[in-house]
């Protein structure tokens, strides 16, 4: 394990956290240091015990949390299980997953106040301090607003404000830039590399979106199925060289790094291997073709004109032969003279502010819908308004010929499932099986069909584990794998979910990425919130993007994707996959290419790289998952998140969970 010459401002001494009711640790044991000016990657699949462990960091577990801790944390030579969690806090700084979890106050500028004042700082030096940390994440603007009134990824950005308005030397974040847009994850780590920049501040990061934080890292820190350390190392000597192992173990890679892993089956060499876009299109234009690659059967997709069932490589599957939602294009039940969803004229007011303006819409049956936008462009308030969740004016939104402004409840969860960016706004019962056998029983099924249903989705989603525990106390990727369950269960002809990946790791968002293009090629209607351009790429055949409450472009997928300037203006940027491929010159067969899927070396069973089955990588003892444990465990976001805005508070009651 690499030591740091400066003094450890974090010391973690094999760590391992048992949770009430649980009898496998996870985090299992893991060892490291984290000096001063260093940024710390902390990767791992679900189950790991990533985010019990950033808990472990400031005392919240097993201070807030009933946990059984083994080994030591040290902060800035603090003991975290036996210092209070208020001294703790003017030494690290947390970020949860769920913003929601950490906000309490009326207005933005009293939230990120709030944790210096309880520190008794000078009223001068808080407003200073608030201040500039409203303005590192740009919200500085909009102060004296409800925090409610951001959106999800304001939210975020609000956290992140409260976090470095603290002070704290260590800042840990938990998938900070899930709910940001791609101009305000670029925002965020430009912030925070400039907080570290001076060197006397460190940050541990737990991160999905590796293309954005790759350049932003110094360490990598791998955990294993078992909560065991396995890597801990430079970006290179982890993601570049031991990136075929973190595929089998199921986390993710770059974008840029998976791309590469396909084309090195296709013959190409790209050693080392690429973690950037540019660093894939300079590999690629330094190499000569494979032998027996190019010619007339590998034109590129200009030449094409972008048909998407050519095969792009020898041995490669079309689209259509690879079962992907292309093929709903041309599915008989896919009629685009009679949009299953029609939008008329939709305006929609929260409060006093209209956040949606005259919208017109189509959605035809059995497509796969993207709807994109920056943050606060009106995405959730457009499928919220199209599922009943929030109401919209009578007439404007029919599903299926259901005007929704006027259907009731239990009407409308026939016609349309809706799957919520926070998993907790739709659960209703107190097991989690329960949860899933609601909506079958309200169906009117037998006993026995109910069970072996339940069961069955149960398994499927890795949650089986977890049938009788309350939904609460489950981690955040738990969290939202039962909320798709629940969503599914109904069988309604369309489903609609906000951010469906936001908390998973990439085995399970392979899993449910592939179950909705099933469910897609079987007729239902798919529609999705992302600010995932590559996911939006590889999944859906047409695409909505969203600017200041309005539809700005509609189109097929790969037409909106085609033009930059759209692009730009709605304040999105393109896929990677595209960025590294639109200007390579020296295989022109490859320029055009957006979908991982359309890749020579693609696989003939899958639709998509990120699938586990998609490589046959090396695979040490140590690496190999482990089928019995795939339930993650840890603590209720919500419950210690309170603990740590306030900082002179004693800690609150047990709640128990799981992360």
């Amino acid at each position: 394990m690499p030591v740091s010459s400066a003094v450890p401002l974090l010391r973690v001494r094999e760590l391992g956290v048992t949770h009430d009711g649980e009898s496998v640790p996870a985090p299992a044991s893991v060892s490291f240091d984290v000096a001063a000016g260093e940024v710390v990657l902390l990767l791992g699949p679900s189950g790991s015990g990533k985010s019990t462990l950033t808990l472990a960091l400031n005392g919240l577990l097993p201070q807030a949390v009933p946990a059984n801790v083994a080994g030591s944390v040290e902060v800035d030579g603090l003991d975290t299980q036996t210092t209070p969690v208020a001294e703790l806090s003017t030494r690290v700084g947390m970020v949860f997953q769920d913003p929601d979890a950490q906000l309490v106050t009326g207005t933005l500028l009293d939230e990120v106040a709030f944790g210096p004042e309880n520190l008794r700082m000078p009223v001068a030096e808080v407003l200073a301090g608030a201040e500039e940390a409203l303005r590192r994440v740009g919200l500085w603007e909009r102060r004296c607003e409800n925090p409610d009134r951001l959106s999800g990824g304001g939210r975020q950005r609000l956290a992140i404000a409260c976090a470095l308005a603290m002070g704290s030397p260590l800042l840990v974040l938990d998938e900070p830039t899930a709910n940001l847009d791609p101009a305000g994850i670029e925002e965020v780590y430009a912030a925070l590399a400039e907080l570290v920049s001076a060197g006397d501040r460190a940050i541990v990061l737990v991160e999905h979106n590796l293309d954005a934080a790759v350049g932003f890292v110094d360490r990598v820190v791998v955990l294993d199925h078992d909560g065991f350390l396995v890597a801990d190392g430079s970006v290179d000597d982890v993601l570049r060289h031991r990136a075929e192992d973190l595929h089998a173990m199921g986390v993710w890679l770059p974008v840029s790094t998976i791309a590469a892993l396909r084309l090195r089956r296709a013959g190409f060499a790209l050693d080392p291997l690429p973690l950037t876009p540019d660093e894939l299109r300079d590999a690629l234009d330094a190499e000569a073709p494979p032998a027996g690659f190019g010619g007339s059967h590998h034109r590129s997709l200009s030449e094409r004109g972008t048909s998407e069932t050519t095969h792009p490589h020898p041995g490669t599957p079309s689209l259509s032969e690879r079962g992907t939602s292309e093929t709903k294009r041309a599915a008989p039940g896919a009629d685009a003279g009679h949009p299953l969803i029609t939008v008329r004229d939709l305006t929609l007011r929260r409060g006093r502010t209209e956040v949606l303006h005259r919208i017109d819409l189509d959605v035809a049956r059995g497509s796969f819908v993207a709807v994109v936008g920056a943050n606060g462009a009106g995405k959730t308030s457009l499928i919220q308004a199209l599922a009943g969740v929030v109401s919209p004016p009578k007439g404007s939104v029919h599903v299926d010929g259901l005007d929704v402004g006027r259907a009731d409840a239990r009407t409308l969860s026939s016609r349309i499932g809706f799957v919520f960016q926070n998993p907790e706004h739709q659960f209703i019962a107190h097991t989690v099986f329960d949860e899933i056998a609601h909506g079958l029983r309200r169906q009117h099924l037998s006993d026995d069909e109910v069970r072996a249903r339940t069961v069955a989705l149960l398994e499927r989603f890795g949650l089986a584990a977890k049938a009788d525990s309350h939904p609460f106390l489950l981690s955040g990727g738990q969290k939202r794998r039962l909320s798709v369950g629940t969503a599914l269960v109904a069988g309604a002809p369309v489903l609609v979910l906000d951010e469906p990946t936001f908390g998973q790791d990439r085995a399970r968002a392979d899993e449910l990425l592939s179950l909705l293009s099933e469910l897609n090629a079987e007729g239902t209607t798919i529609i999705v919130v992302t600010h995932d351009m590559q996911l939006v790429t590889d999944y859906a055949d047409r695409t909505v993007v969203m600017a200041d409450g309005s539809v700005l472009a509609e189109g097929t997928t790969a037409e909106i994707f085609a033009d930059d300037e759209l692009i730009a203006r709605a304040g999105l940027r393109p896929p990677p996959l595209r960025r590294a491929l639109q200007g390579v010159r020296r295989h022109p067969e490859l320029a055009g290419i957006a979908r991982l899927g359309d890749l020579p070396g693609a696989p003939a069973a899958a639709r998509s790289e990120l699938l586990a089955s998609d490589a046959e990588p090396r695979r040490s003892a140590r690496v190999t998952p482990t089928p019995a444990k795939t339930a993650e465990s840890g603590p209720d976001a919500t419950a210690v998140a309170h603990a740590a805005t306030i900082p002179q508070a004693p800690a609150p009651h047990a709640t128990g969970g799981a992360a």
